[in-house]
């Protein structure tokens, strides 16, 4: 590695140079001058002159050692940078150096490279230092002009290049020198070298830049010297050509002369002149004027098909250069010029079809690349009109011809051909402008002055087939782009064709279109009435069968009548099996019965008869393989054989068609030809076996059509591209490569005499699905018969017997060796395709070849072929090598096949055989991988180096680095040992070989892009050897971006792609991202793709920092970039929209799209103002902006309304504009960019959607940027977006607003408290959707527009109900039009696309009804609970119960409609065995036929519309009778009444009570069927709304009793919840579930009480022990799992509760032991569930009968306790947790359960509750010493519990009643005043208890010692609140033992608490100094006594007189008090309530 460091220095380091070897002298060079380059620029101009003089000899030295191609051309770019850096006074020497160079006589090849060098040294040095030279230049030109004369190619190319730079540099200083350089230049147009040609191009065209005559005087000469270029030339010539002819003809029209005055001589050319001149080309090619008359003479075709095509080229260039401002002012001329190139007034164009077919196709292009490139949407609409004009006016001068009088002599067939060329090119280019404009196309339909449809169909009848298949196309063509006009189009033709029956023209005309437009109904997803597909076979099916009655119509009857029936297969089986049955028939009856019938046949028949007969035929064929290939699902075993019958008759008449042939004669040639096509093509479809009884006669005729001596054309572009090797293509002719001109230069590789395909070789073509938009090209019959007959051979060949395989393949090997010349290359060709296809299946279907022979003869027939001259049959026949060795699969075998190739390439020294064994060498490693031994591999390698490096043929160096590049993808590491030297063999080569040989360059490439891939992340690494590798790998991709053929450069990019993948660090991204932006706008479709591949590849890891080198490169350098980039303004973002607007290659697009994403994703939220402003540009480049105006006028803020008026006149200026009409595809991406911006965002900062803290982080720092301060631009977006004519558009634009209403309608308004954003843009909003709803709106719109509705509704912003009222009016607009049902609806499109608009309406409606009821519950709770406050109940209702009033209104429609909707989904989801019950005519809203489609509609609404009729049903609570139940005015009764009923039981009137059960049971049956199958696509949105759904339901009286009357039912239900909770995670789905189960024990609880009341009612007087026992567990407790609701549910709770809680659950936690655990606090959502679980659990004994009880008690209370036990964690400030709570709230339920005190279960229950109590005492017995985590309050409120809502002898025997005191005695000791205060309160509610068993012991064990607390006051003084509470907790208790205590005992008692009353009191001196606290108590006391006194008046006196200091105290307080008191008494109780009671109120509710 040392060497290549050591080159990076400024001068040469010549002793590191000196040592190394020759292949590393070239690369040390090289990346010398590449760092040279670089340091240059950025060392300081001193260093530089300081070095200059020794720099400068270094480098001319450097001309003397032969430098190759790159490193000349970067010798001279540094001499050039050295000298215009530092001085140049020497730079006259250098250029006498190099002329001298130049001058020197030595012609030997070893001194070439240096002539050359110096050559491109002057170049470099004028271009760059110009001006400076000027006096020099003269001398130099000449000398160089000098040298050409007796230079080679290589030469002269450099020349010529050299003369562009110079001329570049000098500029009009080079005047004298104009005319010397023009005629050399002229000569190398046209040298035999193609490189030579394309400088030259280049040259000129720098030239013309000043070199006036070229575009004035001699403007023709350089016209006709162009024509003469394009002839013989290839794919790149044409490119330079084409730019420099076009660009000089528009310079000849757009050029203001200098000093016109002075120089008269200079004329102005015409538009007229200029398309004149280039329409000769067009039609006499390069023949001049002058020659024309005489080639007119000898009738022989003048123009060479390359001239042809050059000359289209350059119509585009000319038209492009001018621009598109231009094209749309001079259209009609353009267009008329265009059109006449292929009309009758030169015929020579269009002389035979091939030649007319070829014209069209460029004709085509001229208009697609002009129209279709150039024009915006508005320019393009004008263009149709045009395009009309100029239809309407062919059609009337064919009418005049076919009107006249004398019809014999004037119809003559030159006139009707007159215009059918030009319709033919008018209506193709229409019906692609119109698809390309999709819906924006409306205006122009509808415009009736264009009359664009009538002019369309006033074709279809037009005597020539082509203009009708092109009319017909046209019309497909409209139909996709706008799907509201395919029905009435199809309705108008089947019309026209019923009408104009007896017109042959017409007859087959209308059945194109029909053909056609059936064809576009698979590209519109709306579809067409189903019932058109019976109208349609009823049609096909009169105009076969009255074929026969007019023989004038019989031809064209039968056609036209199969076309119909296999293009209505097209449809798909949802119609197709509707009429199979008629399509079989007429199948069985078009062939004879039996073989003699066909004998008949032959001898009656006559030439026509056997036409018609052919035509019908092969028509049926066509039909029946469209069924097959459309139809797949409905070709069941049956079906098939019925197919069968008659096919054996078909293959008869197969094989007698030759003698047919030869009685009739040529009348029957093509339709027998074709009858053969349309059997092949079938054949090929159908299983083998179906046929196999036919295979020998099918052979037969194979074998005859491939080896058939009569077809003389070399078809071999049709045949072999599918049979070789994608990347083997590459090797041939850049032809086969893609491109952005295939369209046109397809017919060049076709060679002279083939056609290229055309739609009237094969009309059935016209349904069939294309590649691309483009109009089908099927190939003439003759063509594609021999590939059909191919592939069926590779078949057929593989199911038959060794034998007859051998037989067949020896004839087929004779048939080649008896032909000669030509037609054996032809044989050839067919054999080898077929042997290939043959070869291919048997691989495929892993078949065996056969006996030794057979290999042989395979053998021979591929290796002649590898030998042959055609490159593309050697490459078909390697690839044939390769897959023999595949399909024998021997190892043997395959090294033997690898030793004929090895012996080959030794011995063999012609091209052909070196080539073609090279390859099959690289293809039998890519199908079988290393071949075996590395020894092998090594030979291989050891060859093909040979082989690459053979610079006398560049063709075998192509194949040979391309089979290398094959060894390496295929060896892996197997390859690593040649690594290097392949490497520098690489290296070596890209510095040598000339770049005029392109070719070797791109298979070097590819040798390095296999390399890089090889070697993988190892180029990562650091040792020496792998930078070494890694330099070279990098030194290679930049001697190939250097290169100045467009692919060679692709593949440099692909590399460095690969590179960066692997290698990220090393590969310097800027130059990168500088050659990737340079390249964005290179015309050539290859380099475009890498460029876009490699950036889609940067952004991913690197977006930010791609985007910024993008940016600073475009500032840097302002020549390099092309101009159609703009990356300077609008970011490389806005440079690939444009891109993706211009662009028309798919994949190109899908690659700007993917880019565009990630960068997206990774840097919209950074550079949020950038990525909104590109978006809106892009859509507001087109809009409409009037529509714009009228919105906002109607918003109130001025601030807005400037802004506006701002906006709308900067828009005026369209110079500013970055995006010039971009087309409705690129707006519609910009749109969901939008949508996936408000995403982004969404994942980052919250700000994003807070107003007030965006603007408060905005203001802290100005470059902060959030979305929400962006919002009025998404608005405005979304209504651009959602009011345009494209419906596309507008379904982007509907969704952009809903994202928006989603995510900002609950931020709200700083400004304006208790409103929200987007308030303000109410109008907005109105008017975004109010075009949805006008009654042409197609359903898809609608349905969007109805979802966007019901979102705004629903999200509350609008919260008056007069703007409400608008939206809701949309609504309710669209119901009036759904309310009479399916029939009513548009009949445009399918009967599933107003499915899907109805059940939009239903769905949205019923949001909108779930959230009106949900408000008004919300509502009513809030005027509960502040019934005081009038005012704000008034302000609340006005939307909350309006939106509800709004809707009630229609309630009683959408409740049926909704009702009926949910039956349609019911029968729908109904397994397919049910099928035969469905009603015959389908549902309420789908029709029987459209079930399959209306499903999906039916899918994504249903869930909504049941939630909304559940809720319904429930608000009626199932008592509402209809009176007009049966009379509804759909359009049939959709009531679940009828629901599986048949018509004639209709008189039948339900029982309300009947009718309630149905829809129960609908609602019910929905919901569960759903819920227990949960698919994994089902959305929350379904499931919440199906829970939500059954809990609505659970909430009124009578479901519930029909649950719990139904045990099973409920059983049912509870399984398919606990699937829900066990397959979604979702805690609200989980909540939900649990709220439904709760609901369904309560109902069973209900039923239970309901039962045992009735029966207690009903045996009163009986005795009370034969009551029979209700609830579950009967007599016995038995519970039976999967019979019993109450296991069910437990199963559920438990499945919940150990999820949240595992240590629940024993064998988790390891052992029975109830362990001590930390308890723990769970998450809200835990929590919740939790606390829902034990709800259920508590509700579950009351479900049981009193045995049952006593089964289940032990897990409930086990689990229970062990939440309480699990959860019980310490909270600051006393409070329980809330599972805390919920535990003890269902231990109190438990614990009062009636089964406690039942006499079967009493016993039983009081032992479960003792131990359970003993349970919660062991809670607190320290196990491992981690007791105290628990919080004493829970566990001492779990004993309250237990003691206040048992039964006594629960807690009163002796051992649990002393545990329970000792723990609250403990627990009386913690010091914590909250937790005493607690204590204290539970004691409070314990000796209040009524039972004295219960009460005493603890009053007699605790009371004492609270007394002694109370008696300490006068030393501790209570601190705060918390104490004083203590204080007064304690005296409450006292009052309490007081009312409890016996009389005797009571005085007693009094007399102890007074004292301690009185100690708290404070005299009126202390009372003024006192704290809060303090004064709190003693009004506490005070108050306490004043009650206690009166009421014990005895003791009170007592006491009194006994302690005289007591009363003294007393009288003090009083007396200090007596004021204050009257005024605190009142104000000191209400203070004192609220706090007591709020921390009470937790213990009260339990207790």
């Amino acid at each position: 590695m040392q060497g290549m460091e050591l080159s990076h220095s400024l001068l040469l380091n010549e002793e590191a140079y000196n040592q190394l070897g020759e292949v590393q002298k070239a690369e040390f060079i090289f990346e010398w001058l590449r760092y040279l380059e670089k340091l240059l620029l950025s060392t300081s101009r001193s260093d530089v002159r300081e070095k200059q003089k020794t720099l400068v000899e270094q480098l001319l030295s450097l001309l003397n050692s032969s430098p190759g191609p790159p490193t000349r051309k970067l010798l001279a770019k540094n001499l050039a940078v050295l000298y215009s850096i530092g001085d140049t006074f020497s730079v006259y020497e250098t250029i006498d150096k190099c002329n001298d160079l130049i001058r020197s006589k030595d012609d030997s090849p070893s001194y070439l490279p240096t002539k050359l060098a110096a050559v491109v040294c002057l170049g470099s040095l004028y271009k760059k230092l110009g001006r400076i030279l000027g006096n020099t230049f003269t001398d130099t030109v000449g000398n160089i002009l000098k040298a050409m004369k007796s230079a080679e190619s290589q030469g002269r190319y450099e020349i010529m290049l050299s003369l562009q730079n110079i001329l570049n540099g000098v500029g009009a200083a080079a005047a004298p020198c104009h005319r010397d350089v023009y005629k050399a230049a002229k000569s190398c147009l046209t040298d035999r070298s193609m490189a030579v040609r394309c400088a030259a191009a280049k040259c000129l065209l720098e030239l013309q830049n000043e070199a006036i005559f070229m575009w004035s005087t001699d403007l023709d000469s350089v016209a006709t010297l162009c024509f003469k270029s394009f002839e013989g030339s290839n794919y790149d010539v044409r490119i330079s050509v084409s730019k420099l002819l076009g660009t000089i003809l528009a310079k000849a029209i757009i050029s203001k002369h200098p000093g016109a005055a002075s120089r008269q001589s200079i004329r102005r050319v015409s538009l007229e002149e200029v398309l004149e001149l280039l329409g000769t080309g067009f039609l006499r090619g390069s023949s001049g004027f002058l020659r024309a008359s005489g080639d007119m003479l000898k009738g022989t075709s003048s123009v060479s098909r390359d001239v042809r095509v050059g000359v289209t080229q350059a119509y585009v260039v000319f038209v492009s250069t001018l621009g598109g401002a231009w094209l749309e002012k001079n259209f009609a001329i353009f267009l008329s010029h265009i059109l006449s190139l292929v009309s009758q007034s030169h015929p020579k164009a269009t002389q035979t079809q091939i030649d007319a077919v070829c014209c069209r196709r460029c004709i085509s292009f001229i208009l697609r690349a002009t129209i279709g490139g150039l024009l915006g949407e508005k320019a393009q609409i004008a263009a149709a009109k045009e395009i009309c004009q100029a239809i309407w006016k062919l059609k009337k001068v064919m009418d005049a011809v076919l009107s006249d009088s004398n019809l014999e002599t004037r119809l003559s067939s030159t006139d009707t051909a007159a215009s059918q060329h030009m319709l033919v090119c008018a209506l193709q280019e229409l019906g692609n402008l119109i698809h390309s404009l999709g819906t924006t196309a409306a205006p122009l339909l509808q415009d009736s002055s264009a009359g664009l449809l009538d002019s369309v169909i006033s074709v279809i009848p037009h005597p020539s087939t082509s203009v009708r298949l092109a009319a017909a196309w046209c019309l497909h063509c409209i139909a996709v782009a706008l799907p509201s006009y395919l029905t009435p189009l199809v309705d108008h033709c089947l019309e026209r064709l019923t009408v104009l029956k007896s017109s042959p023209e017409a007859v087959t005309g209308f059945s194109f279109a029909v053909a056609a437009l059936l064809g576009a109904v698979k590209h519109c997803p709306l579809g067409i009435p189903h019932g058109k597909g019976k109208i349609i076979m009823t049609l096909a099916e009169d105009l076969l069968c009255s074929a026969a009655q007019n023989s004038r119509l019989s031809a064209q009857r039968t056609q036209a009548g199969w076309l119909l029936i296999a293009a209505l297969m097209t449809l798909g089986p949802a119609v197709v099996s509707h009429h199979l049955a008629r399509v079989l028939l007429l199948w069985k009856c078009v062939f004879p019965a039996a073989s003699k019938d066909l004998e008949t046949e032959k001898s009656r028949g006559d030439s026509f008869t056997w036409q018609v007969t052919l035509e019908g035929r092969a028509g049926a064929l066509s039909a029946v393989k469209s069924f097959v290939s459309h139809c797949g699902e409905l070709l069941t075993e049956e079906i098939i054989q019925r197919l069968l019958p008659p096919l054996p008759c078909a293959v008869d008449l197969l094989t007698q068609l030759s003698s047919i042939l030869k009685t009739y004669g040529s009348p029957l040639k093509t339709p027998s030809v074709v009858y053969r096509q349309r059997l092949y093509e079938l054949l090929i479809l159908l299983p083998p076996e179906t046929y196999a009884g036919n295979f020998c006669a099918i052979l037969k005729e194979l074998a005859a059509d491939l080896t058939v001596p009569d077809i003389q054309v070399v078809a071999s572009t049709c045949l072999l591209p599918s049979l070789c090797h994608q990347d083997d293509l590459l090797i041939l002719s850049p032809l086969l490569q893609e491109t952005d001109h295939r369209f046109i230069e397809e017919q060049l590789l076709l060679g002279n005499g083939v056609a290229c395909g055309s739609l009237e070789y094969d009309p059935s073509s016209i349904y069939e699905d294309v590649e691309g938009d483009s109009v089908p090209k099927p190939l003439p019959p003759t063509l594609s018969v021999v590939s059909s007959a191919a592939k069926l051979f590779g078949i057929i060949c593989a199911h038959v017997d060794e034998a007859q395989r051998l037989l067949i393949l020896e004839q087929l090997l004779s048939s080649i060796k008896h032909t000669k010349g030509a037609r054996q290359q032809v044989v050839q060709l067919h054999v080898i395709s077929s042997v290939s296809n043959f070869l291919k299946y048997l691989a495929g279907s892993k078949g065996s070849l056969g006996a030794e022979e057979i290999r042989r003869l395979v053998l021979t027939l591929v290796m002649g072929a590898l030998e042959s001259p055609n490159p593309l049959l050697r490459c078909a026949a390697a690839e044939a090598w390769a897959r023999l060795a595949q399909v024998v699969d021997d190892g043997v075998f395959t090294a033997g096949l690898a030793q004929v190739s090895f012996d080959k390439l030794k011995s063999a020294r012609d091209v052909v055989s070196r080539t073609g064994h090279s390859l099959a060498l690289g293809s039998l490693h890519r199908y079988l991988g290393g071949i075996g031994s590395s020894q092998h591999l090594n030979s291989c390698i050891g060859i093909l180096y040979a082989l690459s490096q053979d610079s006398t043929s560049p063709d075998v160096q192509t194949w040979a680095l391309h089979s290398l590049s094959l060894i390496i993808d295929s060896a892996g590491v197997l390859y690593y040992v040649h690594v290097e030297p392949t490497l520098s063999l690489i290296i070596m080569s890209l510095l040598s070989v000339p770049p005029t040989h392109a070719e070797v360059h791109q298979s070097l490439g590819r040798c390095l892009n296999a390399l890089i891939t090889m070697l993988g992340p190892e180029l990562q690494g650091n040792n020496t050897s792998v930078s070494t590798l890694r330099t070279s790998c990098l030194l290679g991709c930049a001697v190939m971006q250097d290169n100045p053929d467009c692919l060679v450069q692709a593949q440099a990019i692909s590399c460095l792609q690969q590179l960066h993948m692997f290698a990220p660090r090393h590969v310097n991204l800027s130059s990168l991202v500088n050659s990737l932006c340079v390249n964005l706008c290179s015309p050539y479709l290859l380099l475009r793709r890498a460029v876009l591949a490699c950036l889609r590849q940067l952004v991913q890891r690197e977006a930010a920092e791609v985007s910024e080198h993008a940016v600073l490169l475009a500032k840097g350098n302002r020549e390099e970039l092309t101009p159609d980039a703009n990356i300077r303004e609008v970011g490389l973002e806005g440079a690939l929209l444009t891109l993706l607007d211009k662009e028309t290659d798919q994949r190109l697009c899908h690659d700007i799209k993917e880019t565009l994403n990630h960068m997206l994703t990774s840097m919209a939220v950074e550079k949020l103002s950038l990525w909104l402003k590109l978006c809106k540009d892009v859509l507001a480049a087109s809009a409409d902006f009037t529509a714009v105006i009228s919105v906002d006028t109607m918003q109130e803020e001025e601030g807005d309304k400037g802004d506006d008026a701002s906006v709308l006149t900067t828009r005026n200026v369209e110079k500013s504009h970055p995006f010039t009409n971009p087309r409705w595809a690129t707006r519609v991406f910009a749109a969901e960019c939008v949508c996936r911006i408000i995403n982004q965002c969404e994942n980052a900062n919250s700000a994003h959607f807070d107003l007030a803290l965006a603007q408060e982080m905005k203001k802290r720092d100005s470059r902060n940027d959030f979305l929400v301060l962006h919002l009025a631009d998404l608005i405005r977006m979304a209504f651009m977006a959602a009011t345009d004519h494209s419906d596309q558009l507008r379904l982007s634009g509907l969704e952009t607003l809903l994202v928006i209403i989603r995510h900002f309608a609950t931020i709200p308004e700083p400004e304006f408290p208790g409103h929200v954003i987007l308030e303000q843009y109410q109008a907005n909003v109105g008017a975004a959707l109010r075009p949805a709803f006008t009654s042409d709106t197609p359903p898809d719109v609608i349905a969007k527009a109805c979802q966007v509705c019901s979102a705004w509704i629903a999200s509350g912003v609008v919260s008056d109900l007069n703007d409400l009222r608008r939206v809701h009016q949309l609504l309710v607009s669209s119901l009036t039009k759904i309310q009479a049902g399916k029939e009513a609806l548009s009949h445009l499109y399918n009967e599933s696309a107003s499915t899907m608009e109805i059940l939009a309406v239903l769905k949205a409606w019923a949001e909108v009804y779930i959230i009106a009821v949900q408000r008004h519950k919300k509502h009513k709770q809030i005027s509960k609970t502040n019934t005081c406050s009038e005012e704000s109940v008034r302000n609340g209702s006005h939307s909350s119960d309006g939106l509800l009033e709004l809707v009630c209104t229609d309630l009683g429609t959408l409740s049926r409609l909704w009702l009926a909707a949910l039956q349609d989904f019911a029968l729908l989801t109904l397994p397919s065995e049910f099928a035969t019950q469905l009603p015959g005519e389908g549902g309420a809203f789908y029709t029987a036929e459209t079930s399959e489609n209306a499903k999906l509609h039916y899918h994504n609404s249903w869930a909504l519309i049941l939630h909304a009729a559940a809720l319904w049903l429930t608000s009626t609570g199932f008592v509402v009778a209809e009176p007009d139940e049966g009379a509804s005015n759909l359009s049939r009764p959709v009531t679940p009444t009828s629901m599986c009923q048949g018509s004639s039981s209709g008189a039948t009137v339900k029982s309300p009570e009947d009718v309630y059960t149905d829809r129960f049971h609908l609602i019910l049956g929905i919901g569960v069927e759903f819920l227990c199958s949960l698919r994994s696509d089902a959305t929350m949105e379904s499931i919440t709304a199906c829970l939500h759904a059954l809990q609505v339901l659970l909430d009124v009286p009578w479901p519930r009793s029909k649950i719990g009357s139904d045990q099973d039912l409920g059983i049912e239900l509870l399984n398919v919840l606990h699937r829900v909770i066990l397959t979604r995670e979702s805690p609200s789905i989980q909540l939900a579930s649990l709220e439904v189960v709760r609901q369904i024990i309560c109902a069973a609880q209900e039923h239970v009480k309901e039962k045992r009341r009735s029966a207690e009612v009903d045996d009163g007087a009986a005795e009370k022990e034969t009551l029979p026992e209700f609830g579950e567990g009967k007599d016995t407790g038995g519970l039976v799992p999967g019979k019993s609701l109450v296991f069910a549910a437990l199963e559920l709770c438990v499945c919940i509760l150990v999820r949240q809680l595992p240590e629940l659950n024993p064998e988790l936690t390891g052992s029975p032991r109830i362990k001590a655990t930390m308890p723990q606090m769970l998450s809200e959502d835990g929590s919740r569930l939790v606390s829902a679980a034990l709800v259920i659990l508590s509700e579950l004994p009351a479900v049981c009968s009193p045995e049952g009880s006593i089964s289940v008690l032990p897990t409930i209370l086990y689990l229970t306790i062990g939440v309480l036990r699990e959860t019980a964690v310490k909270l600051p400030g006393g409070q329980l947790s809330s599972t805390v709570a919920a535990s003890l709230q269902a231990l109190k339920e438990i614990l009062s359960s009636p089964m406690a005190r039942a006499e079967k279960s009493h016993t039983a229950w009081t032992d479960l509750l003792r131990s359970a109590l003993t349970t919660i005492l062991d809670c607190w017995d320290p196990v491992d010493g981690t007791h105290q985590e628990l919080d004493e309050v829970s566990l001492l409120t779990a004993i309250t519990v237990f003691i206040l809502s048992t039964s006594p002898e629960v807690t009163t025997i002796p051992c649990l009643q002393k545990r329970c005191i000792e723990k609250f005695k403990t627990t009386l000791e913690i010091k914590d005043p909250l937790v005493q205060i607690k204590t204290y309160q539970l004691l409070h509610s314990i000796f209040q208890y009524p039972n004295p068993a219960v009460s005493y012991p603890y009053i007699y064990s605790l009371a004492s010692s609270i007394v002694e607390k109370l008696q300490e006051i006068d030393e501790r003084k209570p601190e705060d609140t918390t104490e004083l509470q203590l204080f007064q907790e304690g005296i409450k208790i006292l009052e309490a033992l007081v009312t409890v205590a016996e009389e005797r005992h009571r005085s007693q008692l009094v007399s102890c608490l007074l004292p301690i009353l009185i100690s708290f009191l404070l005299d009126e001196n202390a009372l003024g100094s006192a704290s809060s606290i303090m004064r709190n108590l003693h009004d506490f006391a005070l108050q306490n006594l004043m009650q206690i006194g009166p009421q014990y008046s005895s003791v009170f006196k007592n006491v009194m007189t006994s302690s005289p200091s007591l009363k003294a105290r007393l009288e003090a307080a009083v007396k200090g008090n007596q004021e204050s008191v009257k005024v605190k008494l009142p104000s000191s109780k209400h203070s004192m309530n609220p706090g007591k009671n709020s921390l009470i109120q937790l213990k009260t509710n339990f207790l």
